[in-house]
């Protein structure tokens, strides 16, 4: 069966079977946004249950630009042991561990302060919920070289640290991704206008990060597929990044989809384009990967191994997991004895989808911290629970954010 195969990148690295653990937002650094024992200890369940690929859950290039209050940061001054033993217990089972690298842009929330910027001062429109987010700042010719420059920091530590690669986050509306969408990116200068110079900062931070690291450490992007958004970033777009990305040197491409705005990374649309019910975007990303010299990994709701071997029929290479492996760190083993057992991913439908996103998250999370603590999943949680004790925990973490770098 092509799913337990090997596959050669490019870069010659041999990776042991076709599963990769996808990237959450996990929350769960200790102080000072550093990596402990509850992300080892989720990372060796990843690990022993036998997954090719585990990429990490966003790794910031900022500290003072957070997703979230217990996100991990890699920055220059940044100790480099507790990344070291990171790296050490997810390498564990032969397997392959990138660290995911990111800058969120304007996707902060207002309550965690810091830097919001973005190439153009054009604020989220989340609705009623708007009001969570920050006005952002326009980006100045300094900002953006300084931004390109963090992410060549945070890969070249990601590389001292032990990691074998590295992907660059440039999908789901943060801060690459909102150069590429002439929604976000209205700009005049060399970084905006046609989808080429709204690509450029993609490039160039490509370009410096293989220029710095070692020919085999594994260098690849996670792009959108689409924005799902009226007047986004669509296939069209994402086919032209590609053809430049073909020519970069990259191992491989993680297509996705939507942002904050058009959640479609959990199935959600916000243009009224049909999501499958899982595998989101193989439909988008066999239109892509016509196109791509590239290995192609696509992620999105995937449970069943009957769909990770439709999607690797589909000339895709490699399958990404998320939320299923938090449910069941294990499911890569168990599929090796039994093709038929079945992954779980919840699914909240409450009338305002903000919030349904927000729970599904928040029972996700849950379990991640499950795993971190030794403890098994469990998969009849609460989602109105799960959201209050994620909110909770959220606003200690946000304190303690604040205490350490803001007030």
């Amino acid at each position: 069966m092509k799913a337990f195969t090997p596959l050669i990148l490019p870069n010659g690295l041999a990776i042991k079977n076709r599963f990769v653990k996808a990237a959450m937002e996990e929350n769960m650094s200790e102080g000072y946004q550093l990596p402990g024992t509850a992300l080892e200890n989720l990372y060796a369940a990843w690990a022993k249950g036998g997954v090719g690929i585990i990429i990490t859950g966003n790794v910031m290039v900022d500290k003072m630009a957070m997703t979230g209050p217990g996100g991990v940061a890699l920055e220059a001054e940044s100790p480099i042991e507790p990344f070291q033993a990171w790296a050490k217990v997810a390498k564990q089972n032969n397997t392959t561990v990138i660290m995911q690298i990111n800058h969120p842009g304007r996707q902060v929330f207002k309550k965690m302060g810091g830097k919001v910027l973005s190439p153009s001062d054009v604020a989220l429109n989340m609705g009623k919920h708007s009001r969570l987010f920050t006005q952002p700042k326009a980006m100045s010719e300094a900002e953006i070289q300084e931004v390109i420059a963090r992410f060549v920091i945070t890969a070249k530590r990601a590389e001292e640290a032990g990691f074998d690669g590295v992907e660059i986050h440039a999908a789901h509306g943060y801060l690459v991704s909102q150069f590429l969408s002439p929604l976000t990116n209205i700009r005049k200068d060399q970084w905006g206008g046609e989808l080429q110079s709204r690509a450029k900062i993609l490039y160039e931070i490509i370009r410096q990060v293989k220029n710095s690291c070692s020919a085999q450490f594994i260098v690849s992007v996670k792009l959108n597929s689409a924005d799902f958004q009226r007047g986004g970033f669509d296939v069209e777009d994402a086919i032209e990044v590609v053809k430049t990305l073909n020519t970069m040197g990259l191992d491989f491409i993680e297509l996705s989809g939507g942002s904050y705005e058009a959640p479609a990374m959990q199935g959600k649309s916000g243009d009224d384009r049909t999501l499958a019910r899982e595998a989101y975007f193989l439909t988008f990303a066999k239109q892509i990967v016509e196109h791509s010299s590239i290995p192609v990994m696509i992620t999105g709701g995937i449970k069943r191994l009957t769909v990770v071997n439709d999607i690797l029929d589909s000339n895709i290479d490699l399958v990404g997991m998320a939320s299923a492996l938090a449910f069941n760190p294990a499911l890569v083993n168990q599929w090796e004895v039994s093709q038929d057992t079945l992954g779980y991913i919840p699914a909240t439908s409450w009338k305002d989808k903000t919030l349904s996103g927000l729970a599904n998250m928040a029972l996700v999370k849950r379990q991640l911290r499950r795993l971190g603590k030794g403890d098994s999943p469990c998969n009849s949680s609460s989602p109105l629970i799960s959201l209050i004790i994620d909110q909770v925990r959220a606003a200690q973490l946000t304190k303690r954010y604040r205490n350490q770098y803001i007030d």
